[in-house]
């Protein structure tokens, strides 16, 4: 197999997940950096690639792929172990729920484009932009909350990381960073910090990625 490509920025959320995947599945990859914030993502090169000029997109195996859960999912069969979902069906079932609560409903509210597009067509200041973030933010923490505390261990999902785990530490980041009240929410605060502990989370995090300049 030849070396995957992951089309990345530090601070996506999306990225940020299949950065972990890739880590956890022990995968070496090379990352090719798109500048989100100047643009890049538009631009006609990227676009040929990803016609939803968003990232990631992961080249592996011939192939190009898209969404981050769509990829983790590919990665996850495609490299079994560790394994990031449970055996059984109906654990199954949970564990993507969780994960896609996160990628389905949390973030496509407060990714990087909507919160343009608040700020400029709509005129929206900082501060309402924020206060839209942590709102958001907040009322799908409480439902994941939730769903999680009655079957958490020492993750979303008993003792291992899952998909759900994936998904959750890079939402924990933004949310730190929008500065999203965390004391309601402790099953997510001690999934993410024993997560985040791992080394495979912790060499996926925006802090140890190439920033643009």
């Amino acid at each position: 197999m030849s070396q995957p490509i992951l089309h990345d920025y530090y601070r996506s959320s999306a990225a940020y997940r299949v950065r972990i995947a890739l880590n956890l599945k022990g995968v070496d990859y090379e990352s090719r950096r798109v500048n989100l914030a100047a643009g890049e993502q538009k631009g006609g090169e990227y676009r040929a690639l990803n016609p939803q000029g968003l990232v990631p997109m992961l080249e592996i195996d011939g192939l190009k792929l898209t969404q981050s859960l769509a990829i983790i999912v590919y990665l996850a069969e495609r490299f079994p172990n560790p394994p990031l979902l449970p055996p059984n069906s109906a654990d199954g079932a949970h564990v993507r729920a969780m994960a896609m609560a996160i990628a389905c409903d949390i973030h496509p509210l407060n990714n990087l484009r909507v919160l343009k597009y608040l700020e400029g067509p709509l005129g929206v200041d900082k501060d309402a932009r924020d206060t839209w973030y942590r709102h958001w933010v907040s009322e799908g923490f409480a439902a994941l909350e939730a769903m999680a505390a009655k079957r958490a261990g020492e993750f979303l999902f008993g003792e291992t990381p899952t998909i759900a785990d994936v998904c959750l530490v890079p939402q924990m980041y933004n949310a730190r960073r929008f500065d999203v009240p965390l004391d309601a929410f402790p099953t997510l605060v001690r999934a993410d910090a024993n997560a985040s502990r791992i080394e495979a989370f912790a060499a996926a995090h925006p802090d140890r990625q190439e920033a643009p300049q």
